[in-house]
């Protein structure tokens, strides 16, 4: 059975930190992630869909609401 990492290591039996649990003075910091927001181009953000999907979904209920009239129509005449 293993033991299970603690997030929180003790400063004491942990390298390169002094007994306060600090960095002592010249040692570097742990890097930071890099999923920040402020990588990159910066790109302001499109508001709604684009027009091609737009139109192909107009059609697609178009060509629905069509078959269900005529569906429609056809029960209608019998």
């Amino acid at each position: 059975m293993t033991v299970p990492s603690n997030p929180d290591p003790d400063p004491r039996t942990t390298p390169g930190l002094d007994p306060q649990g600090g960095l002592p003075q010249g040692e570097t910091p742990p890097a930071e992630a890099g999923t920040g927001t402020g990588t990159g181009p910066y790109r302001p953000p499109r508001a709604g869909w684009a027009k091609g999907p737009l139109i192909i979904l107009w059609l697609l209920v178009a060509v629905c609401a069509l078959f269900f009239l005529v569906y429609a129509i056809v029960l209608a005449t019998r």
